[in-house]
């Protein structure tokens, strides 16, 4: 038995089909409202914050992937997020399952260094901070060695359905309706983005590779880093649109903040936005040679396909 905690969003989605495909038939989703996403899939409703619940949802799993989510709320994320994640552990001490966290990189120094997996924490703003102590929690679990840890780490999402990012908000979504792109701070700064079934496949790959355990791993992105000028030109060529855009400056951003909290809750972000984004995946090409990871011109085109139903 596999099982996914937090299994709605569309890492968890894209998650549970490939584990089907790949790994195995036997696969449980656990959220508080779990839906099917391969047709002999098993659904356990569980609050994550609920220690006993957790432990229910987990028993009887090999595997256990963490992939829970929270909206972009910083008193939230610190109230439950780590609440979620210890019973999360907890559970699978008691069941004897490996264990394969999901991450970000929102505890790294937002500068222009290139991230590995030996980058120092160095997490700005309240959220960064909550990323930063339940990666740490991971590492000591990881340290304990009562069972097998591993944390697979991503950069910023881009892809199809219902993708959360500031790439699928501020620029995709508003190309194919015909809307004007918008780019956060600078559009001359280097991005690294993942694919969101790249993300995917990458932690199943792990979570099913017994000697990937003990370690962090940087999920893999391809090796390009376009600015944002240079995505947008290349999603409105394949999208079919004239290329234009608006460059959003810092200092508006966090003007807005103070009448909307939705922007307020982001303005944490908006450094890595002046710098380069650099994200390494060098460890994880060289242990799966074989993995094929898709490019801009692919995802995007993909993309494209599902708006226009091909």
């Amino acid at each position: 038995m596999q099982t996914i905690l937090g299994a709605n969003g569309q890492i968890a989605t894209e998650l549970a089909r490939t584990l089907h495909q790949h790994h195995t038939g036997d696969l449980r989703l656990v959220s508080r409202n779990p839906r099917k996403v391969n047709q002999d899939d098993t659904l356990m409703a569980a609050n994550l914050l609920d220690a006993g619940q957790t432990t229910q949802a987990v028993k009887g799993s090999r595997i256990v992937y963490f992939t829970a989510g929270l909206p972009p709320d910083s008193t939230l994320w610190e109230e439950q997020f780590p609440v979620m994640l210890k019973n999360a552990l907890q559970a699978c001490r008691a069941a004897g399952a490996s264990f394969a966290y999901f991450d970000n990189t929102y505890m790294y120094p937002q500068n222009s260094e290139i991230q590995t997996e030996e980058t120092r924490f160095a997490p700005v703003g309240r959220k960064g901070r909550v990323r930063a102590a339940m990666a740490s929690m991971v590492l000591e679990e990881m340290a304990r060695g009562d069972i097998p840890v591993l944390i697979a780490r991503a950069p910023e999402f881009y892809g199809a359905k219902k993708t959360q990012s500031f790439t699928n908000a501020l620029i995709i979504d508003r190309l194919k309706a015909g809307r004007r792109a918008l780019v956060p701070v600078r559009d001359d700064t280097r991005r690294t983005l993942i694919w969101t079934p790249d993300a995917s496949r990458g932690l199943a790959t792990l979570g099913n590779t017994p000697d990937a355990y003990g370690q962090t791993w940087h999920l893999p992105c391809c090796d390009d880093r376009p600015t944002y000028k240079t995505f947008v030109t290349m999603a409105s060529r394949i999208f079919g649109r004239t290329p234009s855009y608006s460059v959003i400056g810092k200092w508006p951003l966090v003007i807005a903040g103070i009448f909307s909290k939705k922007v307020r809750e982001i303005r944490e972000l908006l450094p890595r936005y002046e710098q380069d984004n650099l994200f390494d995946s060098t460890k994880f090409k060289r242990r799966f040679p074989a993995f094929s990871v898709t490019t801009y011109d692919e995802g995007l085109e993909l993309i494209r396909k599902e708006w226009r139903g091909g």
